[in-house]
């Protein structure tokens, strides 16, 4: 008994079943690269937490104003070890990757400062940010001004990096993933040769590397390749799936501390912040987080393989270098998106009785679709998927807490297409 033979039971077309099972082992080189980046930032993970000595006594949570948090301070320590940083602000206060990083923009850019994204636009709710797409409150209302450098065929191109640094340029913007652009996400090798080529110009400018999707894919982390900031969300990679709101900023101690007093007040910066007893969900996360992101890369590889012997365009390719966990799979037309995206929500453990619809979420340009039958609302660690509403109309699959979940979900979603007929 197998999961395969569960889920023919549970009406899973054969068709759908054997092109699975062959892409499940056609995929098996690039699962064993994978295992052997999970089993090393797994004992990264558990020697840092030894070596900061974690305590059951760290996961009493502090209310008020959250004065000598001794598990927030751990918790925070562990972070910066990991991620080879001096100092790091790990806070449920911040309730989104998105603000994560408004709180490391506007903690470190003041009036006439000028912001260089160095991948071309950024995420769209990062637009409202910034003030490419006006908005009350933004940097732009605050008197910074932006500037970005354009990709070339979708990649970076150094040389439009290095001819938008001005004199104004105080930070750098480096997205790891490709948010809503058919694009690569960077690599390790990429980030780094942006960072290096900036700093070679001006070595005070900040890089800031925007890291959502990216914790424990590879080896290590943006800081270690020179990054001064690296940011994320906490209901990404890093919660493993436990963590109920959060996000971190990692890197030198000064643009910590300049995010830390915005996120709370000028004086106050990280002694404060009441970690309202979610200490231990955020440091059992983070033990497990290597493992969970392990089976999201599995599942973004099943999915590229299957999608790609059905016949679509996936970026990235199944064979290709994981730089995050996201897997793009363009599919050409709005019917075929909805149904890849209601057979995600079909699998999931919560709601998945509900059929996803396109709405008009804030802070981007087009309705969009979420299929997210979540523990946790929006944790794009657990089975997901989203996409725009417009052309070319591609799918952004990512998550599964499981590789076994993860694996079942991308079966069912690719029946749910043949049973529509859409699948081409």
């Amino acid at each position: 008994m197998d999961g395969y033979s569960y889920l023919k039971e549970m009406g899973i077309s054969q068709k759908i079943l054997d092109l699975s099972a062959e892409a499940e082992y056609e995929a098996l080189p690039a699962f064993k690269r994978a295992d052997g980046i999970a089993e090393y930032n797994q004992i990264k993970v558990l020697r840092s937490m030894q070596k900061n000595k974690l305590s059951d006594a760290h996961f009493a949570g502090t209310d008020g104003y959250g004065y000598h948090d001794l598990g927030r301070e751990a918790l925070e320590c562990i972070y910066a070890d990991v991620f080879k940083a001096e100092s790091a602000l790990v806070r449920p206060q911040l309730i989104s990757g998105t603000h994560a990083l408004t709180t490391a923009l506007f903690g470190n850019l003041r009036h006439g400062d000028e912001m260089l994204s160095a991948v071309g636009k950024p995420y769209d709710t990062l637009e409202s940010v910034i003030g490419i797409r006006p908005a009350r409150g933004s940097l732009a209302e605050h008197g910074v001004t932006y500037r970005q450098a354009d990709l070339t065929d979708g990649r970076i191109n150094l040389d439009s990096i290095r001819n938008g640094i001005t004199s104004k340029t105080r930070l750098a913007l480096i997205q790891r993933s490709g948010g809503y652009v058919w694009r690569r996400s960077l690599s390790n090798n990429e980030i780094k040769s942006v960072i290096e080529a900036i700093k070679n110009i001006r070595s005070d400018i900040i890089c800031l590397v925007d890291n959502c999707y990216g914790e424990f894919a590879d080896a290590c982390e943006p800081v270690e390749l020179g990054a001064d900031l690296a940011v994320g969300s906490l209901i990404k990679n890093p919660g493993g799936g436990l963590a109920p709101v959060g996000g971190y900023i990692a890197g030198k101690t000064e643009y910590v501390e300049n995010a830390a007093f915005k996120l709370t007040a000028p004086g106050l910066g990280k002694d404060v912040g009441p970690t309202l007893g979610v200490t231990r969900a955020l440091a059992q996360g983070f033990f497990l987080a290597p493992q969970v992101v392990n089976g999201s890369i599995k599942a973004a590889i099943f999915a590229s393989r299957l999608f790609e012997k059905l016949g679509y365009e996936t970026l990235p390719a199944s064979g290709d270098i994981r730089p995050d966990i996201v897997q793009a799979i363009k599919f050409g037309s709005p019917e075929k998106v909805l149904s890849f995206c209601r057979g995600i929500q079909k699998a999931a453990p919560v709601d998945s009785f509900a059929s996803p619809e396109p709405w008009d979420m804030p802070g981007y340009d087009a309705p969009v679709v979420m299929a997210a039958g979540a523990f946790i609302q929006g944790a794009s660690i657990e089975l997901s998927a989203d996409a725009p509403m417009k052309e070319p109309y591609i799918a952004y699959f990512q998550g599964g807490l499981t590789w076994f979940h993860a694996k079942a979900g991308v079966i069912i979603a690719a029946d749910h297409m043949l049973k529509d007929g859409l699948l081409c």
